[in-house]
């Protein structure tokens, strides 16, 4: 059990944290250039330097190109019609087709903003060039654009998934460890010897609980010790206050997991019951998708998924140094969670004992 309670969630944490973005880099580019113009080259050549597009091939032609999306060999292709500089002489206007693989949405929607982008730049620049508008003129009235990243000024997305992978393992290991440790106790047999021993029910809870509690802060010590070390996660708020919301929130992990174990009878049993609790409350935690961009019926769905409320507390807290005040609302709902469950694994244990 040492190994896969220190070791794992560890390893876990690594690789997960490079694995799970959605930076996209390297779209695999075709263009397809029946005008080879200077133009056309100057729109090639800033697509090649890039960082988001690697053109893979050259071609005259469209049917080509378009096998290449169809066998996965390219995401993006870009089509430069015969006459495109000419047309941008004589008529001061240009057409550029952009053909994406859209099977992935997510993916297709970055690919056409960072094709559009650099369309647009070269467009700027032929205006400047071309018609004589330069920053001194004022023939071209222009709106500047600045950003200010407030909480994460490199948009560094490591920055933003560590604090939601610590919660993501943290909560795994808590509700496999509870979950199994009772069952175990039910194959072996031992779970009798206890009944009719004179220790109280709420004695052999706590017993039982406690141990993976201190557990789980522990790891999610180390956890937080690694990204700081590895990854340089910023830590604004105060320690304390997270640890003493993941005292709550390891209360209704260790809860749920305790209910499973006296609803089921063995170990494989609680590992199915664990895994669909897991997964169910990881894919709508937010941690990979926004919940503001889920239907309506999840986001409403999602008020009783406890992972949801401690991954927005952690990054509030690590990364904006939101204070207690802030996060009232997540503390109370995770206190009605952390009563409920224990008090379902309670009863049920009362039940069946």
């Amino acid at each position: 059990m040492l190994p896969i309670i220190f070791v794992v969630p560890f390893i876990q944490l690594i690789i997960l944290v490079h694995a799970a973005t959605f930076e996209i880099s390297n779209i695999n580019m075709v263009i397809v250039d029946h005008d080879l113009s200077s133009t056309s080259r100057q729109l090639v050549s800033k697509f090649n330097g890039s960082p988001f597009f690697n053109v893979v091939n050259s071609t005259f032609s469209v049917k080509e190109s378009e096998e290449n999306l169809y066998n996965d060999l390219a995401n993006v292709v870009i089509v430069i019609p015969s006459g495109f500089e000419k047309r941008l002489v004589r008529e001061k206007t240009g057409k550029v087709q952009i053909l994406i693989n859209a099977i992935d949405g997510i993916v297709a929607g970055l690919s056409n903003y960072y094709a559009v982008s650099i369309i647009a730049s070269l467009n700027k620049d032929i205006i400047v060039d071309w018609y004589g508008v330069s920053k001194g003129q004022n023939q071209m009235k222009q709106i500047n654009i600045e950003y200010s990243h407030w909480y994460n000024p490199e948009l560094n997305y490591k920055t933003y998934m560590v604090p939601g992978i610590l919660v993501l393992l943290v909560t795994i290991i808590g509700m496999f460890l509870s979950g199994m440790n009772l069952v175990r106790e039910k194959e072996i047999g031992t779970i009798e010897q206890i009944n009719v021993t004179p220790i109280k029910k709420h004695q052999f809870i706590i017993g039982k609980l406690i141990p993976f509690w201190v557990i789980g802060l522990f790891e999610l010590a180390l956890g937080l010790l690694l990204g700081k070390l590895m990854f340089n996660i910023p830590i604004v708020g105060s320690l304390t206050l997270v640890f003493a919301v993941a005292s709550i929130y390891l209360l209704v992990v260790l809860g749920i997991g305790f209910f499973i174990s006296t609803i089921t009878e063995n170990q494989l049993q609680a590992m199915f019951f664990s895994f669909f609790f897991n997964l169910v409350f990881i894919l709508m935690s937010g941690l990979f998708t926004a919940v503001e961009s889920m239907p309506y019926w999840g986001q409403i769905l999602n008020k009783i998924n406890p992972i949801a409320y401690f991954i927005r507390v952690i990054r509030m807290i690590l990364l904006k140094g939101s204070g207690f005040t802030d996060i009232i609302p997540e503390i109370i709902s995770l206190l009605i969670f952390a009563i409920l469950m224990i008090s379902l694994s309670v009863w049920r244990y009362r039940k069946t004992s």
